[in-house]
């Protein structure tokens, strides 16, 4: 099943130690991040391990496939395609729009009939459908949009200050690579890209009602992006915009907005006991791209919300579980936590004043514990230098570790 793609090491590198073994393998993620390529990929990787796999692929979105659409239509037509005496591979593209497509996944599994694979470009499928029929029998892959890296490799551009702004300002979105970067051309591309994410993603799956609302939330969330937010105060700011939304109403927007991976929430926790705090939260874009295009790209006034959300897509993509550090009054825009280690990061565009490197590195140096503690910047005279054992980095440096 050969296609022309650019390969994506990352996603592939953790999911091959799991071909072969029975356990469901979900890649998740927003729509128009690549899964469907990356499950090309792992065809032909199977193919190359195993020359006589018997191939079974199913995209839920070609007309081809319009029949499946119930867990029963599913299992037989997987069941048809079986080859017996051969290993058997099973690859659905966006399951969630199969209705109960996990009773069907958990009588394959349990008969042994194929090493499954999907993706779904929800994560109600994994609170909900999976995790109630399929608990501990699937590992979930997240898949993002482009990293930095991958942005150079697909755009053939160097690693400088250009390609940087270049990121930041179209983002990751993998199909670009045939849009070419001129601007007025990508951002009507995202714009399409954001309609149909929310039209689909949103509005169908979650019965969405006022889509007017939602268009604005999205809008005050592009805005905000990194500002501490909660449900009560956004109410009250569209009250004041003469907007009358129930605080339940907001709560279960955002929570939409999240499960269709188009923004991410992330939580403040004390920096000693992780206690978790259930108000006040940050919002995140999966893509910088789609965000700008909601928003007209002012570099010079969005420069630092732009750091942050692509400081923080690169440590979920690193593996990294991610906090809001809240320390008394003082905040640190990440702690993030993997294999029992952390790691806290404060991001500024430039340190230009006392009062600015006072801040970033005061609130890192209040911190007792003996964990890595850097300040990401776009300040190319001291990056890479050390503040009592704090260390100053650029951005572009941070996201080519």
């Amino acid at each position: 099943m050969k296609t022309e793609y650019i390969k994506r090491p990352l996603y592939i590198d953790r999911i091959k130690p799991f071909i072969g073994k029975q356990i469901i393998k979900v890649l998740t993620g927003q729509r128009r991040v690549g899964k469907s390529y990356i499950l090309l990929q792992l065809i032909d990787e199977i193919i190359t391990l195993q020359p006589d796999a018997n191939i079974i692929y199913i995209n839920i979105e070609i007309t081809e496939f319009d029949k499946i659409r119930t867990h029963s239509a599913l299992y037989q037509y997987v069941t048809e395609k079986l080859v017996e005496g051969v290993p058997n591979f099973l690859f659905v593209d966006e399951i969630q729009e199969v209705q109960s497509f996990e009773l069907c996944l958990r009588s394959l599994l349990a008969e042994s009939k194929c090493d499954i694979y999907c993706t779904g470009s929800n994560a109600q499928m994994l609170s909900g459908e999976l995790a109630t029929k399929l608990s501990g029998r699937y590992i979930q892959f997240p898949i993002y949009s482009l990293s930095y890296l991958e942005f150079l490799e697909f755009h053939k551009l160097p690693n400088e200050n250009k390609s940087l702004t270049l990121y930041l300002q179209l983002g990751g979105m993998p199909y670009l690579i045939h849009t070419g970067l001129e601007n007025v051309v990508v951002m009507e591309y995202l714009r399409n890209v954001n309609s149909t994410i929310l039209l689909k993603d949103v509005v169908a799956r979650e019965n969405i009602r006022n889509v007017s609302f939602l268009e604005n939330l999205t809008a005050f969330l592009a805005d905000n992006t990194g500002s501490i937010l909660s449900a009560l105060n956004i109410s009250k700011y569209l009250k004041s915009q003469h907007q009358l939304v129930p605080t339940q109403t907001v709560l279960n927007y955002l929570r939409a907005l999240t499960n269709a991976f188009y923004v991410h929430k992330v939580q403040r926790a004390e920096v000693k006991g992780l206690k978790i705090f259930e108000v006040g939260d940050k919002y995140y874009f999966e893509d910088l791209g789609l965000r700008n295009a909601i928003r007209h790209f002012d570099y010079r006034g969005d420069v630092n919300k732009l750091m942050e959300n692509v400081v923080y897509l690169q440590l979920k993509r690193n593996g990294y579980n991610v906090f809001v550090g809240q320390m008394a009054h003082k905040e640190i825009d990440f702690m993030a936590e993997k294999d029992g280690a952390r790691i806290y990061i404060q991001v500024a565009y430039m340190l230009t004043d006392q009062n600015t490197i006072s801040r970033e590195f005061g609130n890192l140096l209040s911190i007792d514990d003996q964990y890595p503690k850097y300040v990401v910047t776009m300040d190319e005279i001291s990056a890479g230098s050390d503040y009592k054992g704090i260390r100053q980095i650029h951005l572009r440096d941070f996201l080519t570790m």
